[in-house]
């Protein structure tokens, strides 16, 4: 299967028969990895039986294609003809042609593969071993011995170099070497990623990193196999320190095609026929999907995803590099002459400049570099009183004969693209060390013991994420909240846990033993952590040490040579590959040669396990615990097994899709809630908030690429890029069809959504209730009825918190809103004579003044998205009889993402009661799912009899004759708990601030809190006149300093004082002749609003409080009247002088100040 994965394939003496050689990679479940290299050759067919089969084989073809030709000229025919074009109408000839086999004048072959299996990708060694095979096979003279002895060596006498070390062996011709990197070194690879950045491009590389990096689903596409296995395994080996997690097939045969549909992250590569269009390749699911034509140099990326951070920079470093070598950055399948010669040419100072590590690619002359050297030209001078003379030629011809040597060990373009490979990869993982540099600070290690543990590991958190991400630039932000999500950075931290107890994973060792390094280089610097570009110093270090492990071998493995086998079999025949003989090969040898010794498949083994096992040193029960909880975080899909096909096995891959997508939903849905509510609890006050604005967009990303992934899964009728979206799409068109045919009013009831989280989620029960047969196929999530109940379960779960993604995003579209006067029908007229108005504001703007048609309370009007609705100003122009209205509250919501906002009100509106507004500011708040329940039930039955209890208007005595009114105490703790909160708003990241008008002019704000301390002790009933307000106790504050000048002994004091008096009065009397109909309590949050903005509040309190007027209007006892109050009062809002306060339109409209 993976050695031929369309199986075999038949050719004649017209056709290309040259050998191809393609590699192909095994992963276990465990991880760990085998790799095969297979070099693919014809051989003729000597069988008649199979020849007559194949003549009547094409018979039948042709005489099927005939018909198909003459029935329609744009039917699609699958089979060996699928490449011919069928609107030609010289088809029928090309078919004959091109397509046919002769018995009599034709020969027929077969392909054959020779395969060779290792632990380790030694990919360029195992292919010249194959193709020396090959040519021994094909060539006129028999090969030096048989075939057995070459096998039989390379089985079990060529060892596996140790790490840091080189090896030459013998094949059947030449000598073939491989080197292996030191413990300290990137890990062994050996794929040409010059190949790979000359197939793709760097900026169309860079590009499918970053997808990979953030564990998309990426499907390779070419004709060639080794292309697919180039460009997986170069990108897999970029990734360093991090490991691939999912399933990883760059081969996939073609009875694996269902394998596409996995709605989990995948590398996979999949064989292009000749001439395919891409638009006719019809792929299970697209939206998140990249797909990387190689052959074409093209890619078609995902929608929205971020950038990897530096971009540009990092995309110039390796420019240079690559320039270095000769391959132009654009890509090119074959470069050249000009492109070799850039960096002789244009280029000559950027390759030669050592500032960044860069090794010349020209040898520098050894007589050029030491003919300055002191010692040197002492040795020359003593060399020539002595007769002995040392010429320029001399030290050239030495310097000849080791680059010989050298080429002997190795040829220089493969030693070029040895140096080529650790550059690239050096730059790659130079941007991690960067990146990550000081990750170690902030793994959290609560667990005492292994198993505690792995017992718990599913419910700790190992990384502090928001911590992480607020220490990071700016511009990494995107990325970075995205890729520490990863279940490859999972692992990486789960790796660094371990390592506690047991012995460190080898990247781990190799990466953290990297950042020490940096912190030595960077030990004088305040920070690692910067935006500014670092680039790679270590380019020289690491090509010279490939260098030198190719200059001199290490170990020479045992020669092939003559076995103990039977004369006569396996007699060489040229062009056969002959029967070898399975009894010599089966044993290995039995002398005690210090290599032979070493059992080869005990050495393999023990590498296997060095390289790829992630719990080295754990005891067996431990270890299979770990796997087991390693398959349970994220591994929802294994890699599948390729080696049983049968349908129990296709079934049970499945189920693990449908399991692994809902325990993902679970999981996802979980931490949503938990982190969400936790941040609401401190906007409430209690506890800290663990979730940040970048963190809860990057949940609903998630969130939105599991349902993608979801409704893809099983589809059999594909009608978009989409399928989710598709999938409303049609649902909306359905009941659109049902509106018409039977109008009904949209109630405001608990059935709409509720959050943004959940746009759709109501919609999705009943969409799912359809026939799926058509849809999708029998194993789909969505056709598993009890798994998709539970599945809506936790979507719905979402309903009890709020998400302003979209609210946030799409700030341009126009919205549909609602909105709802509940007035108190008990106590006022429900209806009113005069022309009611309102303004709805929010964070993005606001709708400007809307009548609202007489005789209604609820009204529907469509603007441009307002953002967070913050503020609703309500009034009326006091005109016909029933003129006075008692507004129990407003209430407002957004139809597309069903936040309902309600705006208390509790006043009334009107001339000659209550303070005389005819227009008041409303402030807003959103309301729970289960308050929007609630709200509904009163809405849809008679109001309560009782009037609204608006805590913090205390001008007013309650509707029912009863208040309550907080003590001293109470209040001076009221205000320190408004200023506190301001202060803790501005130490916010700017993102994760929230309304500031509430903090100032809400339920617990500042305005309220000095509300009640203006109120205490303040003489507000009259028997025969009316009450007084605040706002009376303000103007004759004014009236008595805009009349009286103030003694004072200091000087200074004098004015400071009186530019207060005046700051003071200007402020009152603009407020009082301003175009608005605001009431006296309206007019004091306006005034308090403004003093806060401008700093002037602890200027004007100490006024007031020595004003005469305090006297007639306050008791003694009261706050204003005493000193000590006054100046905690003033002090404490000192506090938020220091901060800038920008107030909303909406406050302040129409004051002049």
């Amino acid at each position: 299967m993976l050695c031929m994965p369309k199986g075999l394939s038949f050719r004649t003496q017209t056709d290309n028969k040259d050998p191809q050689f393609h590699s192909f990679i095994i992963t276990r479940e465990d991880g760990s990895r085998t790799y095969g290299f297979v070099l693919t050759f014809y051989e003729e067919v000597t069988s008649k039986q199979i020849c007559t089969a194949m003549q009547t084989l094409y018979q039948m073809h042709n005489a099927e294609h005939y018909s198909s030709v003459y029935a329609s000229s744009s039917c699609s025919m699958d089979s060996l003809a699928s490449s011919i074009d069928e609107g030609d109408t010289t088809s029928l000839l090309k078919l004959q042609r091109y397509n046919s086999y002769d018995i009599s004048r034709d020969t027929l072959y077969v392909s054959k593969s020779i395969c060779l299996i290792t632990p380790l990708p030694f990919m360029q060694a195992c292919k010249k071993f194959l193709i020396q095979l090959y040519k021994a096979v094909t060539s006129q003279q028999p090969p030096p011995l048989p075939l057995e002895s070459y096998i039989h060596n390379i089985l079990y006498e060529v060892p596996l170099p140790p790490p840091g070390r080189s090896l030459k062996f013998y094949g059947v011709y030449e000598p073939v070497i491989c080197q292996r990197p030191g413990l300290n070194e990137l890990p062994l690879s050996d794929y040409p990623l010059r190949e790979v950045f000359e197939l793709l491009g760097l900026e169309n590389l860079v590009q499918v990193f970053t997808c990979v990096l953030l564990e998309m689903q990426i499907l390779l596409y070419s004709q060639d196999y080794q292309r697919l296995m180039t460009v997986a395994e170069g990108i897999t080996t970029l990734l360093f320190p991090f490991q691939w997690q999912h399933v990883y097939v760059p081969i996939l045969p073609a009875s694996l095609l269902h394998f596409l549909d996995a709605p989990v992250p995948y590398l996979m590569g999949l064989q292009s026929k000749e001439g395919t269009d891409r638009s006719k390749l019809e792929l299970p699911q697209e939206a998140n999907l990249c797909f990387v034509d190689i052959d074409n140099h093209f890619i078609e990326l995902p929608e929205e995803f971020p950038q990897f951070p530096n971009k540009v920079d990092f995309i110039q470093e390796l420019s240079e590099v690559l320039l270095q070598f000769g391959i132009p950055p654009e890509g090119s399948l074959h470069c050249s002459e000009s492109a070799t010669k850039l960096k002789n040419l244009v280029l000559k100072d950027l390759v030669n400049d050592k500032k960044n590590g860069n090794v010349s690619a020209n040898s520098i002359s050894m007589y050029e570099l030491l003919k300055g050297n002191e010692t040197i030209a002492r040795l020359q001078a003593l060399a020539k009183r002595t007769g002995v003379t040392m010429e320029k030629m001399d030290l050239s011809a030495s310097l000849s004969e080791k680059e010989k040597d050298l080429k002997l060990q190795c040829e220089d373009a493969e030693l070029r693209d040895y140096q080529l490979n650790v550059q690239l990869r050096e730059v790659f993982a130079n941007r991690f060390t960067q990146m990550f540099a000081d990750y170690e600070a902030f793994v959290i290690q609560t667990a005492q013991d292994l198993e505690s543990w792995l017992t718990n590991r599913e419910q700790m958190q190992n990384f502090d994420k928001a911590s992480f991400l607020s220490d990071q630039p700016e511009p990494y932000l995107p990325f970075l909240s995205r890729f520490i999500e990863t279940q490859m950075f999972a692992t990486f931290i789960d790796n660094k846990i371990m390592s506690q107890w047991e012995e460190k994973d080898p990247l781990l060792r190799v990466f953290d033993s990297r950042i020490e390094k940096i912190r030595l280089y960077n030990v004088r610097a305040p920070t690692l952590r910067t935006s500014i570009y670092q680039k790679c110093s270590t380019l020289k270090e690491a090509a010279q040490s490939i260098e030198q492990r190719l200059m001199k071998m290490d170990h020479t493995a045992i020669h092939p040579h003559l076995l103990d086998m039977k004369i006569g079999q396996g007699k060489y025949e040229q062009g056969f590959f002959p029967k070898l003989q399975s009894d010599v090969l089966a044993t290995g040898p039995t002398n005690n040669n210090r290599w032979v010794s070493r059992s080869a498949t005990a050495q393999r083994r023990k590498d296997r396990l060095r390289q790829h096992s992630d719990h080295v040193g754990l005891d067996n029960d431990l270890r299979e615990k770990y796997m087991q909880e390693a398959r349970s975080l994220g591994k929802n899909l294994r890699q599948p097994k390729l080696s049983d096909l049968s349908p129990a096995v296709i079934a049970q891959t499945n189920w693990k899709f449908v399991e692994g997508l809902l325990k993902e939903c679970r999981m996802k849905t979980k931490r949503m809630l938990v982190e969400k509510m936790g941040h609401e609890a401190v906007e409430l006050g209690h506890g800290e908030a663990n979730i940040t604005g970048l963190e809860e967009n990057t949940l609903i990303a998630s969130l939105c690429d599991l349902l993608e992934r979801i409704w893809s899964h099983g589809l059999q009728v594909k009608q978009g890029k989409s399928a989710l979206w598709s999938h409303l799409i049609q649902f909306q068109d359905r009941e659109e069809k049902q509106e018409h045919l039977a109008e009904s009013p949209v109630a405001l009831g608990p059935e709409r959504r509720k959050s943004d989280s959940g746009v759709m989620l109501p919609t999705l029960r009943v969409s799912l209730i359809q026939d799926m047969r058509k849809l999708y196929k029998r194993y789909a999530f969505l056709r598993c009825e009890e798994e998709r109940e539970q599945f809506l379960y936790h979507l719905l779960s979402l309903n009890a918190v709020d998400y302003f993604c979209f609210t946030s995003v799409f700030t341009t579209i126009m919205i549909p809103y609602r909105s709802v006067i509940i007035p108190i029908k008990k106590l006022s007229n429900a209806i009113i004579t005069s022309n009611p108005w309102i303004c709805v504001s929010g964070e993005l703007g606001d709708t400007g003044v809307m009548q609202i048609p007489k005789n209604l309370l609820e009204m529907t009007f469509e603007c441009q998205n307002l953002g967070k609705l913050t503020t609703v100003q309500i009034g009326h122009d006091n005109s016909g009889l029933l003129a006075k209205w008692l507004v129990d509250c407003v209430m407002v919501r957004n139809e597309i993402t069903g936040h309902t906002y309600r705006f208390p009100c509790g006043r009334w509106l009107g001339k000659g009661i209550d303070d005389g507004s005819l227009e008041r500011i409303l402030i807003g708040e959103l309301m729970t799912s289960a308050a929007d329940e609630d709200l509904v039930k009163q809405c849809r039955t008679p109001p309560q009899q009782k009037s609204p209890t608006v805590a913090r208007r205390l001008s007013i005595t309650s509707l029912t004759g009863k208040t309550t009114k907080p003590n001293a105490g109470q209040i001076q703790e009221g205000i320190g708990e408004a200023v506190n909160n301001i202060v803790k708003h501005f130490h916010k990241p700017e993102k994760e601030r929230g309304s500031l008008t509430v903090l100032l002019c809400g339920e617990s704000g500042l305005v309220a809190a000095l509300e009640q301390v203006f109120h205490h002790g303040f003489k507000s009933a009259r028997i025969f006149h009316k009450n007084v307000f605040i706002w009376d106790f303000i103007e004759r504050a004014v009236a008595y300093f805009e009349t009286t000048d103030q003694i004072l002994d200091n000087e200074d004091d004098v004015l400071i004082q009186k530019s207060s008096c005046k700051t003071f009065c200007h402020y009152v009397n603009a407020i009082n002749t301003a175009p608005r109909n605001i009431g006296k309590d309206g007019k004091f949050q306006i005034l308090v609003c403004l003093g806060t903005r401008d700093r002037l509040l602890p200027q004007w309190i100490p006024l007031l409080a020595e004003c005469p007027a305090i006297t007639r209007m306050y008791e003694e006892s009261a706050l204003l009247r005493d000193h000590m109050t006054v100046n905690s009062l003033i002090r404490i809002l000192q506090t938020i002088q220091d901060f800038t306060i920008v107030l909303e339109g909406s406050l302040i409209k129409g004051v002049d100040v």
